[in-house]
């Protein structure tokens, strides 16, 4: 495959999960690609030697989207180090589920910085050095749609403001030729919500084919918008999530 031939892809919160799937499929289809990491060394590791095992060109750059200087810097690295910059996905994210009358104010900005302000950080970078065919890809969640259990507020209401912004980054940025799409995973199989974690049994009985998600999934659907086939696609939600909204 090689419908992303010649591109180069930035993938924040790459090293496991969703994100892992998204960079190990962008380069796949022919993109090099880099990807951040705030913790996890050793699995940003482990997916760059996936990808140059497999012939591809990858690179792992140390930054906590809740650090504006370090997100600002992980795009110059990419750009630095692989010429240039077609693709931003902005998968970093952090979730929790707190009781209103429990959640810190210490948790509520983590959220907020982490899922809207890097978010929001990344991208005002990212397209300083993007040319027409660009592509800004973030990963919100259903949560933005639906409340899906007590607890969820403040996550739900950052992936909102991530679809807000999508919608309005469209508009931005449509006359530059770039486009920008908001995927909405439902319930998926990662560390975060496994599919034999504490939510499942209630999350399994929502979702109309009976499973949880699984990365892989998630990253066909962004190398679709990625590729030249999404080209007319922008400004939209689009949820990936087996029926669990229907």
């Amino acid at each position: 495959m090689s419908t992303l031939k010649g591109k180069v892809a930035l993938v924040t919160g790459g090293s496991r999960g969703i994100g892992a799937a998204i960079a190990r499929r962008l380069a796949r289809e022919g993109a090099a690609v880099a990807i951040t990491y705030a913790a996890s060394p050793a699995k940003a590791a482990e997916v760059v030697h996936a990808i140059e095992a497999a012939g591809g060109r990858a690179v792992a750059i140390r930054a906590d989207s809740s650090d504006v200087e370090a997100v600002r810097s992980a795009v110059a690295q990419t750009v630095k180090t692989l010429g240039r910059l077609d693709v931003l996905v902005n998968n970093a994210g952090v979730a929790a589920i707190t009781p209103i009358d429990q959640v810190s104010l210490e948790e509520f900005d983590r959220l907020m910085a982490v899922n809207v302000r890097g978010l929001f950080v990344a991208t005002q970078e990212a397209v300083r050095h993007m040319g027409e065919g660009g592509r800004i890809i973030n990963i919100g969640s259903v949560s933005g749609d639906v409340a899906l259990a007590p607890g969820m507020a403040v996550y739900g209401a950052t992936k909102g403001a991530v679809a807000g912004l999508t919608r309005g980054w469209a508009r931005d940025l449509g006359a530059r030729g770039i486009t920008v799409n908001n995927v909405q995973p439902g319930p998926v199989d990662t560390d975060m919500n496994p599919a034999d974690g504490p939510l499942a049994t209630q999350f399994k009985g929502q979702i109309a084919v009976q499973r949880y998600g699984h990365a892989d999934e998630v990253a066909s659907l962004v190398a679709y918008l990625a590729g030249p086939e999404g080209a007319f696609v922008s400004g939209a939600s689009l949820n990936i999530d087996g029926g669990f909204t229907a």
